[in-house]
């Protein structure tokens, strides 16, 4: 059974964090960020299905992919560093050389991490003043977790961050998680960054088949906006400070470390959909009773993708129809004539149909129950017993007033 923690990516054992000033793009904020391990890591990561992908995506595949130990990430925010040709990914290169001989490491144990503009470079000479700032300041204060998970926001409203312990035999073992994400946000592998910490010892097959098993309910069942961004990155290190005995694949302490990443992922992935640009209100979309999980999952990221549905929220209206006409287009198969459909919030709950047709129900409680910050609908489509969760937002004009003048 997991707890929460303090913190965020400093409160597992051994891990360190910074934030700068770098004025990347900027100039009136922290806009770079590193976490640092005081012991070489495991690591797994996933990423973005873009055909157009970012130089720092394609760096991070490589050092994953690798098979080595990474120990530090650094990442900045203002600048995606996406469509960018070579000299995007040359500049990787330097950030991580840069990165190894202010921290005395191997520049190939380097993750990085970009997320803003498309197509601009980075002026690397801030970067690397940067990178230098963030080595003298980094700590395992808690404080330092929260400036670093503050730096990589761009529209993002607040920082998100979380930390969990577990017990894995007779040793207590903390995983901690930063992200960003507010626009373009339609993740689909696995613009949002997750970096995942963990003082677990865990064999690489394992950390990378529970992430990548945990992304698919977690990141890639939220959506802002439809978009997928070039940057999308979930980055999970283990140092193994805890002590434990390593968590294997078909180890018994694989499934509880698995169900305690997948509180890390869902938290971070909800608050990322709840601060979609310009939103109001969070919105989770369960589909229950289905006859498949991929139906269930098809279904329900259907409804929360939905710019109706969506418009209909921001507007506190309880168009159903526009529900039903999302999940109609889906691609899963079911019976209308047999949906009920329900909403509740903090104000109440309230069935809106029944076997695919109104009920008598209240319009203004209605309104009153989907004028709340965080709503729930629920569609049960009576075919068997999968169910699968989205969560998105609601869109309002100021979705349009931030991405009009996003550049400027």
């Amino acid at each position: 059974m997991e707890k929460r923690a303090e913190g965020g990516v400093t409160a597992p054992k051994g891990f360190e964090a910074a934030a700068a000033a770098a004025k990347i793009k900027y100039q009136d904020r922290t806009d770079m960020a590193m976490i640092y391990s005081q012991a070489p890591c495991v690591c797994a990561g996933t990423f973005t299905t873009n055909v157009v992908k970012a130089a720092c995506v394609k760096w991070d595949q490589k050092v994953v992919s690798s098979g080595k130990k990474v120990q530090a990430v650094v990442a900045n925010s203002g600048i995606a560093n996406a469509c960018t040709g070579a000299e995007g990914f040359l500049y990787c290169q330097e950030t991580a050389d840069a990165v190894s001989e202010s921290l005395g490491i191997s520049a190939d144990s380097v993750l990085i991490g970009s997320t803003g503009v498309i197509g601009k470079q980075l002026p690397m000479d801030r970067v690397k003043a940067g990178i230098q700032m963030l080595a003298a300041k980094k700590s395992t204060a808690i404080e330092q977790g929260t400036e670093a998970a503050k730096a990589i926001m761009t529209t993002d409203t607040c920082e998100k961050q979380i930390a969990v312990q577990l017990k894995v035999g007779k040793k207590t073992v903390t995983i901690g998680g930063m992200a960003k994400g507010s626009g373009m946000i339609h993740p689909n592998m696995c613009t949002m960054l997750s970096f995942i910490t963990t003082d677990a010892a865990i064999s690489r097959e394992a950390l990378q088949k529970a992430l990548s098993e945990d992304v698919k309910d977690t990141y890639n069942m939220i959506s802002v906006d439809g978009d997928t961004s070039t940057n999308d990155t979930v980055l999970a290190l283990a140092n193994g400070m805890a002590g434990n005995e390593e968590i294997q694949v078909d180890s018994d302490s694989y499934s509880v470390f698995s169900e305690a990443l997948h509180e890390v992922n869902e938290y971070l992935a909800k608050k990322i959909a709840g601060d979609g640009e310009g939103a109001t209100a969070l919105l989770e979309v369960k589909v229950i009773h289905a006859d498949t999980k991929e139906n269930a999952k098809r279904m329900a990221k259907s409804v929360a993708c939905s710019s109706l549905t969506k418009t209909a929220i921001a507007g506190h209206d309880a168009n159903w129809g526009r529900i039903l006409c999302a999940m109609g287009y889906s691609g899963a198969k079911f019976d209308p004539e047999k949906v009920d459909l329900s909403f509740s919030s903090e104000a109440g709950d309230i069935q809106i149909t029944k076997n695919g047709t109104a009920t008598d129900y209240s319009e203004q409680e209605a309104t009153k129950i989907l004028s709340c910050a965080k709503i729930r609908m629920v569609a049960d489509v009576k075919m068997g017993e999968a169910e699968a969760t989205a969560w998105g937002c609601d869109l309002t004009h100021d979705y349009i007033r931030i991405n009009a003048d996003y550049r400027s």
